[in-house]
């Protein structure tokens, strides 16, 4: 296959430690490289040298003839004018915004876009230009799961190089048949074997827990050595000086010899204490919002959130979520209806944006607050629990990746204390080491979590409930995670007629008259058979409502009974339309029911 781009002994660093060094890389077309590795050790800077935004230190990326490069950065910069114009006025274009939720901002000037807009616009005008390879940090930030479903066709179809840095394990492990690990500085490339089906993301995983353990065993060969190396010297004490001085030196070199550091100490501890919660947490009664001489975004809705619950937010982008956290949070006041919260709650919001950090500030200072004049010993170690270790708590926030800057507001919103978290986006720039973290905290937290996200793993992980906005002011509940509200969404677009056929009133269904008559015996004998079929549909539907409710919190039998939820509700409502079509027909013959 034609070589898109060669890297060739690459070299950066920061000013406290190298990101990667001797680094040589060849993607050709038809290549599919993810990119991971710890938020700070470099992924955005290689993929910023690679697409020819920046000089490396060290080392020579070469194109082949011709080839053109697609870049979406982190932050881009899109050009004067309007959205439309910044795309291009093809129906490529048009397709693209509609697809990545910005079909209706085509006439909107590219400076009144928030950050999230700018990155979903730079991505439509990738991906309906002509490239030979394509560099991509975080794509996924900003996209709803259509969005992010569009986008893996996308690249799916694109026939040239891809490389790819994301936090999104779904798409990483479709979209990745290669995968490049940065770690301390060195770099290593893991290829799928048959085992793992192509996905280079299966082949990460694999190869770092062999690394891990292969680290291990020469670790504890190395103790073995220093151990029978000591006895060896103890005992030669007297007569040293007759000793060999090489097996001396090399005695000494097994003894003081030392692991290679871990990229982190230790795991990720984010359990900081939580205020006690009493019985009430936050109720919203006939709760709605519209914005001032604007659209309904909320339309009144109930809502209990109490103790334990863990919640989901989903919908597509624009259709409210924020807009609800906010509600939630207290930020916004509803236009219509109350929120009540209970005198316990203690509120905990990691949003979008993040705190407003100041740039110039130290990660030390920012721990400490404005009432200290330096951390505290807590305060010490609170930091060195997110990773924040001697080095890093005197680094100006602005020097920060992107990542970091997201664990430090994260560390800033848990050392709060909270009983009621919400979390909005939470895994936008997290690594994978942190998200994993975030998951397992989300599980063993006795708190009520409230989360919008778009990552379909995290929400598998962490969910049990989901909160469905149809971006037409429309809310409602589903059991069973995400899964259950896409099998529902399944369901509905399968027979989109039916749900709301189902809610007709008595009086439409009277005079819905059927295309065609049977004969009365007939219909006696359809509508029995009916009639079973409801009273079984129903009661496959309470067993697992009723199992649903006592699974706890065991995500995987959530995830799997929300499905078949959703697929004994689609048989309760299918059954139900079966059953008001007969009886429209059995009042039209005359027969008395």
């Amino acid at each position: 296959m034609p070589i898109c781009l060669d890297a060739e002994r690459l070299a950066m660093s920061r000013p406290d430690r190298p990101l990667f060094v001797d680094l040589s890389l060849t993607v050709s077309s038809g290549d599919r490289l993810g990119v991971v590795g710890i938020n700070g050790c470099g992924k955005s800077t290689l993929l910023r040298v690679l697409a020819g935004a920046a000089t490396p230190e060290a080392g020579v990326v070469r194109r082949g003839r011709g080839v053109r490069v697609g870049f979406l950065g982190q932050a881009p910069v899109l050009p004067a004018g309007t959205v439309s114009e910044a795309v291009g006025e093809g129906w490529r274009g048009a397709a693209a915004l509609q697809r990545l939720g910005m079909g209706d901002l085509g006439d909107r000037r590219t400076d009144q876009l928030s950050g999230g807009q700018a990155k979903r616009v730079a991505l439509a005008a990738l991906l309906c230009r002509d490239h030979d390879v394509l560099v991509l940090d975080e794509p996924t930030n900003h996209l709803d799961l259509d969005a992010i479903a569009f986008l893996e066709e996308q690249l799916a179809a694109f026939p040239g190089g891809l490389v790819l840095v994301t936090h999104d394990r779904h798409v990483l492990d479709r979209v990745t048949n290669r995968v490049l690990e940065l770690d301390r500085g060195a770099a290593y490339l893991h290829l799928p074997q048959p085992v793992h089906a192509g996905s280079g993301y299966a082949a990460y995983l694999d190869g770092r827990a062999a690394r891990e353990e292969q680290a291990a065993a020469t670790e504890a060969t190395r103790r073995v050595l220093a151990r029978k190396e000591l006895a060896w010297l103890r005992r030669g004490a007297p007569a040293r000086t007759r000793k060999p001085k090489a097996r001396i030196a090399s005695a000494t070199a097994i003894v003081e010899g030392r692991p290679q550091a871990a990229a982190r100490a230790g795991d990720l501890s984010l359990s900081l204490g939580t205020a006690r919660l009493g019985t009430k947490a936050v109720e919203l009664h006939g709760v709605g919002f519209a914005w001032p001489g604007g659209r309904t975004v909320l339309a009144p809705h109930d809502l209990l959130i109490e103790p334990g619950d863990r919640i989901g937010i989903v919908g597509s982008n624009g259709s409210g979520k924020s807009t609800l956290l906010d509600l939630v949070a207290g930020r916004l006041e509803p236009t219509q209806g109350r929120i009540e919260r209970g005198t316990t709650v203690r509120l905990g919001y990691y949003d979008q944006l993040g705190r407003t950090l100041d740039l110039d500030q130290r990660v030390r200072d920012a721990v400490a607050g404005p009432h200290q004049a330096a951390p505290s010993v807590e305060d010490a170690r609170l930091m060195e629990r997110f990773w924040f270790d001697g080095d890093a708590q005197w680094a100006q926030i602005g020097t920060l990746s992107g990542g970091e800057r997201r664990r430090l507001q994260l560390l800033l919103t848990l050392a709060e204390a909270p009983n009621v978290l919400l979390l909005d986006e939470p895994t936008n720039d997290l690594d994978l080491d942190t998200l994993r973290a975030l998951e397992d905290f989300c599980d063993d937290w006795p708190g009520a979590l409230v989360v919008v996200s778009h990552d379909r793993t995290f929400l598998d992980r962490t969910v049990s409930d989901v909160i469905a906005l149809d971006g037409e002011g429309g809310w409602r509940e589903i059991r069973g995670g995400v899964a259950g509200w896409l099998a529902a969404r399944s369901a509905a677009q399968a027979a989109p007629s039916k749900p709301a056929r189902v809610h007709r009133d008595a009086t439409e269904r009277r005079t819905t008259k059927p295309a065609a008559t049977q004969s009365p015996s007939t219909l006696r004998r359809l509508l029995g058979q009916v009639e079973r079929e409801l009273e079984a549909a129903t009661a496959d539907r309470d067993r697992h409502l009723e199992a649903l409710a006592r699974v706890g919190s065991d995500h995987v039998e959530l995830a799997r009974l929300g499905e078949a939820l959703a697929v004994a509700e689609h048989a309760v409502a299918a059954a139900e339309e079966r059953w008001m079509q007969l009886g429209a027909q059995a009042e039209a013959a005359g027969l008395a029911l």
